[in-house]
């Protein structure tokens, strides 16, 4: 087993939060994309199935060591919960626009500051609680912003609730993650975090599966390799420092879905976009303060 020491480094943790959330948010763009021409249950199982081919190459390279009891329990759960998490979530991309998608998801950093606190006994500091409620409050003008623009959208309702179910399943994981990442090493994690959605995903991809045109597949490998590499950074983000003060790092991936929307969509944030982002931005560098 290698050493998992490590000295704590919060400002390099907050930038590898920044850089996981954006590769991450890469992968979300690629989804929503997918989800016009395949179910989301094929999507997820491809994109677990090449973390998982990923991961095996590392393994094989870096070698370290059979996973303990522990191991294999604490991120046995975390598996099924990024099952969950993955499933409503890819949901929510295909039925609602990317930027609001994000924004509903936002619940997450609260709830990861809550779960910190009431699981693991972390102390969440007064600049971490001000920068989620002024993030959060961002987030509040984005979709009010969207909803009196477009008015309620049908079918979407569906879309919010798997949306949220998902903010609260990821938080659940993340707190999980925090608990072990500094005693399992990170490709550990992350490989599990790959085979075990890839085995529970298999009959039900089986059972839906759309044959899939050809330039998709590479496509579908671009979103398994984004998601692998989004979560290594993550992991030794979660590594570095407390869950609650990465929390507010999330907002970011607002700024990644105005961007990529526009871009690869052709969706124009509003005015009530652009001010929430703003705030959002307010309230990642308040949370990153120490």
């Amino acid at each position: 087993m290698l050493p998992r020491t490590i000295s704590p480094s919060p400002a390099s943790a907050v930038l590898l939060a920044a850089l996981g959330i954006g590769l991450l948010s890469l992968m979300d763009a690629t989804i929503k994309g997918l989800s016009e021409r395949y179910g989301v249950t094929e999507i997820a199982f491809a994109r677990y199935v090449v973390g998982t081919l990923v991961m095996a190459g590392v393994l094989g390279v870096l070698r370290p060591g059979w996973p303990s009891a522990a191991t294999w329990r604490s991120n046995g759960l975390r598996a099924v919960l990024v099952v969950a998490t993955a499933l409503s979530f890819f949901h929510g991309l295909s039925v609602l626009p990317l930027a609001e998608a994000l924004a509903l998801s936002f619940l997450s950093p609260i709830f990861i500051a809550l779960f910190a606190a009431l699981f693991l006994r972390e102390r969440v500091r007064p600049p971490v609680w001000a920068g989620l409620v002024v993030g959060f409050l961002g987030v509040g003008i984005v979709v009010a912003g969207q909803v009196g623009a477009e008015g309620p959208r049908t079918g979407s309702a569906w879309g919010i609730a798997a949306i949220l179910a998902s903010a609260l399943t990821y938080a659940l994981s993340m707190v999980l993650l925090r608990a072990r990442a500094r005693h399992d090493p990170v490709i550990t994690i992350v490989a599990i975090q790959n085979a075990g959605p890839a085995a529970m995903l298999a009959a039900p991809a089986a059972w839906t599966w759309t044959p899939v045109a050809g330039p998709d597949w590479a496509l579908l490998v671009l979103v398994g390799v984004l998601g692998v590499a989004g979560h290594l950074v993550l992991s030794r983000a979660y590594a570095r420092a407390e869950a609650a003060r990465l929390a507010a790092m999330e907002y970011t991936a607002l700024l990644w879905a105005i961007g990529l929307g526009y871009l690869a969509f052709g969706e124009v944030p509003g005015l009530a976009t652009l001010a929430g982002a703003g705030l959002i931005l307010a309230g990642s560098a308040l949370a990153a303060r120490r």
